[in-house]
């Protein structure tokens, strides 16, 4: 991972706070994982375990607007697609907390935008680290804890604003 965009584990939010002992242990459960720009590295609805940190690259992450299996009369929302993202691996952004912790379908699909690469780990591994060393397990879950956290609280804000835009929308309509 060298050159002139040298990745820093020591960049990577997830691991503020760690000792240089404790990085070397973390660095253990992750592998490389390199691809090409136009990759879904994850895709909407399928099953998945795996958590990523994109440290060189691009992607979006998007979300369908609509229910699998609705049916739509309105012809522009054939792919309705909504960007809830898009992240530069300059940040070292983190994404699939939600299936490495419950192992349940994805949220959202992530595309490479560019070639890119990223740090991969699964729930496997993740917990095998949390048993093994649970200082740093304990560290980890904190740091992920805090961030889905703030993930809630934003979605329950624009929730909100959704509920009374449509409300005031069928209002309007009355």
């Amino acid at each position: 991972m060298a050159g002139k965009d040298a990745f820093r584990w020591t960049d990577v939010a997830l691991f503020a706070g760690l000792s240089g002992e404790q990085l070397e242990k973390v660095k253990e459960i992750f592998s490389r994982m390199d691809t090409e720009s136009g990759v879904k590295v994850v895709k909407e609805g399928e099953e998945g375990d795996e958590m990523y940190i994109l440290i060189s690259g691009r992607v979006r992450i998007s979300k369908s607007m609509i229910i699998s299996g609705m049916s739509v009369p309105l012809a522009e929302l054939r792919d309705p697609r909504k960007v809830l993202a898009t992240l530069d691996g300059d940040i070292c952004p983190s994404f699939g907390e939600m299936a490495l912790l419950d192992r349940d379908t994805r949220s959202a699909t992530v595309e490479t935008l560019k070639p890119s690469v990223f740090l991969v780990t699964d729930r496997e591994r993740f917990f095998g680290l949390v048993q093994r060393e649970p200082i740093i397990g304990c560290h980890l879950l904190s740091v992920l804890g805090k961030r889905l956290a703030a993930t809630v609280r934003k979605n329950n804000s624009e929730l909100v604003k959704l509920t009374t835009a449509l409300a005031l929308a069928l209002a309007r309509r009355k």
